[in-house]
């Protein structure tokens, strides 16, 4: 993808756009950003402030991988306005990395946290997968502990899943390789949580955790359903009403924009029905939890006794063990 023309790109679809309330949060992300190099970040960053105020003390964050992470990147990042960065570390195990095709290794990650540091951005997340295939022989527990030691103030995991399609379904088909079972999956999501409860973190949604006041900004407004505009290919928007999305392809994206074609590929209006089950899901999958109707609320007692749920004073939170079964939960609800 050449830079020059994918912000081209952005600051043409950027100009159809009608400015919005000043932004609390830019999150350049859905890829790898870092790619577009120092100066790509800066101009980016400038097309967007050609078009909407961002909001003084706004959450500008940078999702990027531990090799593109540098003193000069950090300087330039920083100058640009980025205060927050998400670094896709995955795992600090090489061999694991290596598997995952990544090309930095464990050490690069910490060096990586270390230059953004001593370059002044202190706030940052780091990424990790748990639930990988027992083949691999990989000690989830010292992943934990090499990143708790390294005391970053946002960890994010997700737990790996193998799509239809993908090398990762074909290797599974031949029986080279075997999905996580239940057990690995429980067992590695609550053993994070004990660790970095253990140590001051607080597990605020299912897949973060935050020490206090660090929280993300940008992702927990999704949580409440705020209003949020996604610009490039297969960008998602939500109104309030209803979400619509871009194309996939970059080049159908690149040549709708030339043609003064919207680059929309479907909008989806929001019906009551959809509004309730939304509501339901968002509210169970944070620490805000859920304030639900009277029968919903009959339902959510029956979680108590397994532990899967508290109830104060009206309000319905997920334990980790609860948030386990999150979609069966949240799917047994009304949200009426």
């Amino acid at each position: 993808m050449p830079v020059d023309e994918y912000l081209r790109g952005i600051a043409l679809e950027i100009a159809a756009l009608t400015p919005i309330t000043p932004l609390e949060t830019v999150y350049l992300g859905g890829g790898t950003p870092s790619k577009l190099g120092p100066d790509g970040i800066s101009r980016l960053l400038e097309i967007i402030r050609s078009k909407f105020t961002v909001a003084g003390g706004a959450e500008v964050t940078i999702e990027a991988n531990p090799e593109d992470i540098s003193a000069e990147s950090i300087a330039a990042w920083s100058a640009a306005g980025v205060n927050r960065l998400s670094i896709g570390i995955q795992s600090f195990d090489d061999a694991v990395l290596a598997w995952m095709h990544r090309v930095h290794t464990a050490g690069d990650a910490a060096r990586a946290i270390d230059v953004a540091r001593n370059g002044g951005i202190t706030n940052f997340s780091v990424d990790l997968i748990f639930a990988l295939p027992s083949e691999l022989n990989r000690s989830w527990e010292r992943d934990l502990d090499q990143a708790l030691a390294l005391e970053p103030p946002h960890i994010s995991l997700y737990g790996l899943t193998i799509e239809p399609s993908t090398p990762l379904a074909r290797w599974q088909s031949r029986g080279s390789l075997n999905a996580a079972d239940e057990d690995l999956y429980a067992g590695d999501f609550l053993l994070a949580d004990s660790k970095g409860s253990a140590l001051g973190y607080q597990h605020y949604e299912v897949s973060n955790f935050a020490l206090p006041g660090m929280e993300s900004r940008h992702n927990s407004a999704y949580w409440t359903g705020a209003a949020y505009l996604g610009l490039g290919p297969s960008a998602h928007s939500f109104d309030g009403e209803a979400r619509q999305w871009n194309v996939r392809a970059y080049a159908e994206w690149i040549r709708r924009l030339d043609a003064g074609v919207p680059v929309t590929e479907s909008r989806e209006l929001l019906t009551e029905s959809n509004r309730a089950a939304e509501r339901v899901y968002l509210g169970l999958r944070t620490t805000r939890g859920l304030t639900p109707g009277s029968s919903d609320l009959e339902t959510a007692k029956r979680w108590l006794a397994p532990g899967w749920a508290s109830i104060d004073d009206g309000v319905v939170r997920l334990t980790p063990e609860g948030w386990l079964r999150l979609d069966s939960l949240a799917a047994g609800l009304t949200g009426f």
